[in-house]
């Protein structure tokens, strides 16, 4: 069953990809980092806020602010949605300026294989756009 992109639903899917994918788990193991992602148009009822936290490990992907996260992430709804469809990589959204990010930026180099797992673990996830 479909979801649509930025919704509890889509996120409640998520959470459940990342928590059932070993390569995510693998790659997320031992690992505390939090990771705020907004979008700035999402559609009406869409979520604007979702975060990834990781607490010793242990993953959780859900709506709304996390508190004292280590890094914000940003971008417009297009952004997101292309990157998302893989039809935009990260790094290049990044140095094109279509994605912003704040934080420790050191921290979020160092875990850039739990951000290509999360890629792997949602990948067969039916989205709708």
């Amino acid at each position: 069953m479909a979801v649509k992109f930025l919704t509890d639903d889509w996120i409640v899917a998520v959470h459940e990809a990342i928590n059932a994918h070993d390569g995510f788990k693998g790659a997320a193991a031992g690992i505390t980092l939090a990771m705020q992602f907004n979008v700035s148009d999402a559609p009406e009822g869409g979520l604007n806020a979702y975060y990834l936290k990781l607490d010793a490990g242990s993953p959780t992907a859900a709506a709304g602010e996390v508190e004292g996260s280590d890094v914000g992430i940003s971008s417009d709804y297009e952004t997101a949605a292309s990157i998302a469809k893989g039809d935009l990589n990260t790094q290049t959204a990044f140095m094109t300026g279509k994605l912003k990010v704040t934080g420790n930026l050191a921290k979020l180099m160092m875990h850039q294989n739990v951000i290509q797992q999360w890629g792997a673990a949602t990948e067969a996830m039916d989205v709708e756009f």
